[in-house]
């Protein structure tokens, strides 16, 4: 069994806890984990990969073993504990965006006391 960890927006979509476990046949790659997951979980099915491509969506990330897979192969071997359960593969929703506001001398943001 493989251990999941999904972002709070596809828990909820979901409707799992924090973790959830996989019946993953055949090698333990990121491929054959995420077609494990939507085939359990249907309504996952194109937040993750793109319904086309299959390719990862742009916020989100794999890590497995405090290691970023992102951009490894789908196809490339997961690590032997992720595979045995013993780790989890972790789907990480990034954080992007900002205020745009940054110190006009380019020195530190802690400088920064209005905006």
């Amino acid at each position: 069994m493989v251990r999941v960890i999904l972002p709070f927006h596809l828990r909820n979509l979901a409707r799992v806890g924090r973790e959830l476990t996989l019946d993953v046949k055949g090698p333990v790659t990121q491929r054959s984990i995420l077609d494990a997951l939507e085939a359990q979980y249907p309504m996952l099915r194109g937040t993750i990969r793109d319904h086309v491509t299959q390719r990862r969506r742009p916020f989100l990330r794999f890590f497995a073993c405090e290691e970023d897979l992102s951009h490894e192969s789908p196809d490339a071997p997961v690590p032997e504990s992720v595979a045995a359960g013993s780790e989890p593969f972790v789907v990480l929703g990034a954080i992007a965006g900002g205020s745009g506001f940054g110190p006009p001398d380019g020195g530190s943001i802690a400088r920064i006391t209005r905006f």
